[in-house]
């Protein structure tokens, strides 16, 4: 039944996407910045509203599952994969607008969810505006940031942002301002109501070009010096628990370099969960409970996934 339901979709939306934006039985790995996970059924990247807005159609006429992602990077994929359909908002859905002047002599830019977060402080930064240098050098697209609120360096995306454009599961659109979007600690409304970002305005103020680089440059060179941004990852793993950084619990119970088949706590940051490039999802899955019970045992605190973690684990095999 779902394999029947899966070539309907297939057929409807292969008349409006090219054989490039739409993939079969591809492997998730390519897809997350973890380089885990396995198949999806059906992988479709929308380069405009419409198609995506047709592939929520598709989907619904025949009740297949969806699932929407960006470029993976806080992403962890079970080994079974996806079923049904994933929708990739990626780089075909990554426009970033002009700057656009405001009575108080700001400006806002407009980028579509797709476009990846470094696009957008780029572009910041060639119009000599500030306000969104925190964010350089964070591993994630303009819709995952808004949809977590991604922060760094003390700044967060509210901070910076205006308003958001959003359809639900049935294509209608909905346009969301700063304070309705309640945006939190890593946390947004919309995890709640199931939308999917399809741009996001912020506003942003003049400034000194080159000091806008300058600052650029420093944020991106701490990550290169504190954070593996070498091995595959998802970022920080964890959670800020209330208190405490999640890092610094990690290390005082000894599990810098701790391993669980191909993956390990990193040597250089112990917030980041690494994969050597021969890791399964359940090696990293297995990890982040042992990570987790370690910490709850010497210190009394719940780490909590940061991460995102999708799909079915694989099926066993017989010995």
């Amino acid at each position: 039944m779902m394999a029947q339901r899966l070539e309907n979709v297939y057929r409807v939306l292969r008349e409006v996407f090219t054989p490039q934006q739409l993939e079969r039985s591809v492997p998730m790995s390519r897809y997350t910045t973890l380089r885990l996970g396995g198949p999806a059924d059906l992988l479709a990247s929308p380069a405009s509203v419409e198609q995506l807005s047709r592939a929520l159609k598709a989907a619904r006429e025949e009740e297949l599952p969806v699932t929407i992602i960006g470029n993976g990077s806080n992403l962890l994929v079970r080994d079974g994969g996806i079923r049904g359909l994933v929708i990739r908002l990626g780089e075909g859905f990554g426009a970033v607008t002009e700057p656009t002047p405001l009575p108080d002599g700001c400006f806002s830019l407009t980028a579509q969810a797709g476009a990846t977060v470094q696009k957008l402080c780029n572009a910041a930064a060639d119009a000599a505006l500030t306000g969104l240098e925190f964010a350089f050098g964070i591993p994630g697209t303009v819709g995952g940031a808004v949809y977590m609120n991604a922060g760094a360096y003390g700044g967060e995306m509210k901070d910076v942002l205006h308003s958001v454009t959003a359809m639900d599961m049935e294509g209608n659109t909905h346009v969301y301002t700063r304070e309705e979007l309640e945006l939190g600690y890593r946390h947004s409304a919309l995890m709640h109501t199931g939308h999917i970002v399809t741009s996001a305005t912020v506003v942003l103020r003049p400034g000194d070009s080159d000091t806008i680089r300058t600052a650029m440059r420093e944020f991106i060179q701490r990550r290169r010096q504190k954070q593996p941004i070498h091995l595959p990852s998802c970022g920080s793993t964890f959670k800020r628990p209330e208190g405490h950084f999640a890092g610094t619990l990690i290390e005082g119970c000894g599990l810098k370099g701790f391993r669980i088949g191909g993956a390990s706590v990193s040597q250089l940051h112990a917030g980041f969960l690494v994969n050597d490039g021969e890791g399964t999802a359940a090696d990293y899955l297995a990890l982040i409970a042992h990570v987790q019970k370690t910490v709850f045992d010497k210190h009394g605190v719940r780490l909590e996934p940061e991460v995102r973690i999708l799909g079915e684990e694989a099926p066993l095999t017989a010995l």
